[in-house]
């Protein structure tokens, strides 16, 4: 029954529109059309130009009130050219935006529909179309050249003194492994992916692998004023490296390395000072929707010297160490077994 009166009242409502509408059209008929429709595209000329107005001061509103809120100066000498690119960008794209949106509002006012005066069919003009095609075109072209070659720097081949490092995705954490003292990360075979001993299936049958690091919590732990070449992979989805404070980010594929490198500038004690704030800390940020806990999958970029660096990976252990410690030789026939120590390497997870 309450089905029936929503769909009675609906009907209704529809009903009284319509009469409504004939009523105006009616009125219209009665006071003369031309004139009801000059005065109302008057009124409509005068509100657009309100708009325009109104709409240019809340873009500035906008921009004041959020501008204190905009990431801080770039960490990285790849960030301050994007940087660069992007204000040239915001620049020639704002000029053309004002000039349009000018123009098209002032033509709206300035020439509205009146008894006097009617429209100009105006079918085809070469030099216009001339125009207004090549200097879009050729403004477009530098725009995508500049982003080219700010890409074609993030993603080519590192300095030959740049330090490697691996950063994994996986859900939903990253996994940092750092190379150790021969500087070359080892072989890794998906096949022997353990969480328990082995999270990214290093192969221990390969030397380079005994004493590469990986760092707990995700940390990635870099030089300032030191180019970093970065090995990206995944464990399980599409992950998305995210380094918003070096303006850089690249995608995290299962079977497949991405690369991408850059050179930071700004210890994370000198970025406390700049922000003011001292929690102040760089993130890696996964920014690919990669399931429930994409929220939470974040990680640590700590920007240091290299004295700092150099006493940080010196307290680190070898993660073949810690996962492939020697069992405990049997005692002699009568002899007493050596008393075992409670503190033992543990295995580093990830988690």
């Amino acid at each position: 029954m309450s089905g029936f009166i929503s769909i009675l009242l609906t009907g209704l409502v529809f009903v009284i529109i319509y009469q409504i509408a004939k009523a105006s059209e009616y009125a219209t008929i009665l006071r003369g059309e031309g004139k009801i429709n000059a005065r109302v595209n008057r009124t409509m000329a005068l509100l657009l130009v309100l708009f325009f107005v109104l709409g240019l001061y809340g873009i500035w509103l906008c921009h004041d009130a959020l501008i204190d809120k905009m990431l801080p100066v770039s960490a990285s000498q790849h960030g301050v050219e994007y940087d660069s690119m992007l204000l040239v960008t915001l620049t020639v794209t704002g000029i053309v935006f004002f000039i349009t949106q000018t123009l098209l509002f002032w033509f709206a006012y300035r020439y509205q529909s009146t008894e006097k005066r009617t429209s100009f069919f105006f079918p085809h003009n070469n030099k216009l179309e001339l125009i207004w095609t090549t200097v879009p075109a050729i403004a477009m072209a530098v725009l995508v050249a500049i982003g080219l070659r700010n890409w074609g720097k993030m993603t080519g081949a590192a300095p030959k003194d740049a330090t490697v490092v691996e950063v994994v995705g996986k859900q939903f954490n990253w996994i940092v492994r750092y190379p150790g003292k021969d500087g070359v990360l080892g072989k890794r075979d998906f096949r022997k992916i353990n969480d328990a001993n082995n999270v990214l299936g290093l192969d221990w049958d390969d030397k380079d692998n005994k004493d590469d690091i990986i760092a707990q919590n995700g940390e990635l732990h870099l030089v300032v004023n030191k180019p970093v070449s970065i090995l990206i992979g995944s464990r399980d989805v599409i992950h998305d490296v995210g380094l918003p404070h070096f303006r850089m980010k690249m995608d995290a594929v299962p079977g497949i390395v991405t690369t991408l490198w850059f050179t930071p500038t700004i210890t994370s004690a000198k970025m406390k000072e700049i922000t003011g704030n001292k929690d102040f800390v760089y993130e890696i940020s996964c920014d690919q929707m990669c399931g429930k806990g994409h929220y939470s999958m974040r990680g640590t970029v700590i920007v240091e010297t290299q004295e700092e660096y150099d006493a940080w990976m010196a307290k680190q252990q070898a993660y073949y160490a810690a996962n492939n410690a020697p069992a405990a030789a049997p005692a002699a026939e009568g002899t007493a077994a050596p008393e075992q120590k409670t503190d033992s390497v543990k295995a580093i997870t990830m988690k």
